[in-house]
């Protein structure tokens, strides 16, 4: 292999399983890439999410234009309201960072790939890629390994409540539950809506019975 240049498929690139989600490619980590960030999703059924909704301007984004491109499979995406099937060869674009997009599985096996980079401006590795790759560990059920790396991550961005979010949800699932429930409670501080996402999350539930565990978001008056 050349220093020069790269050739791989996509098999061959680093992924994350993490139960209930695509699998995740990291092909900006695995290529080296630091001009532009690049990744593929794999939805594994019919019906999965193969690309969870989100804009680029929410918590741990970096404002990317992004081109998506169906590899294999077929997919449904919705872009700013409307629907547009997607076949095996169909590029999708979304210029604009405010509008929504998302992808559902028409297929088994369908694989997204990503290419995202904001105008006018370097490329630095997004906040959310940074966090997700801790993912890993819930493959493997390393909870300690996890938290580790996510205090690490906590160290360099004191101030990221998804940081803090995978924290409490890993110490949870240590048997942390002190610790969890602080990391959890200043998740909350940070992003409110954590609240409304903590209530669901089977990573929490061993939690969820504690009098200091965050409710559920209030409506503002």
């Amino acid at each position: 292999m050349s220093e020069r240049y790269r050739a791989l498929t996509l098999a061959d690139a680093e992924s994350i399983a993490a139960p209930g989600q695509p699998v995740w490619r990291l092909l900006r980590a695995t290529l080296g890439a630091e001009a532009f960030g690049v990744n593929a999703w794999t939805a594994r059924d019919p019906g999965q999410v193969v690309i969870g909704e989100h804009d680029e301007l929410g918590l741990g984004a970096a404002g990317h234009e992004e081109l998506y491109v169906v590899l294999a499979g077929s997919a449904t995406f919705t872009v700013d309201g409307e629907e547009v099937e997607a076949p095996a060869g169909t590029l999708v674009f979304v210029k604009d960072p405010a509008v929504k997009r998302s992808a559902i599985a028409r297929e088994a096996d369908t694989t997204v790939l990503v290419i995202g980079g904001t105008p006018g401006k370097a490329y630095e590795v997004a906040p959310w890629e940074r966090n997700a790759r801790v993912l890993r560990f819930w493959e493997t059920g390393d909870w300690e390994s996890a938290i580790g790396e996510l205090r690490d991550l906590h160290a360099a961005e004191p101030g990221s409540a998804g940081i803090l979010y995978n924290l409490a949800c890993a110490e949870a699932r240590a048997g942390r539950r002190d610790d969890a429930l602080e990391h959890l409670a200043a998740c909350v501080e940070i992003f409110p809506p954590f609240a409304d996402n903590a209530q669901t999350d089977d990573d929490l539930a061993s939690i969820r019975d504690d009098p200091r565990f965050p409710g559920p978001p209030r409506p503002a008056d």
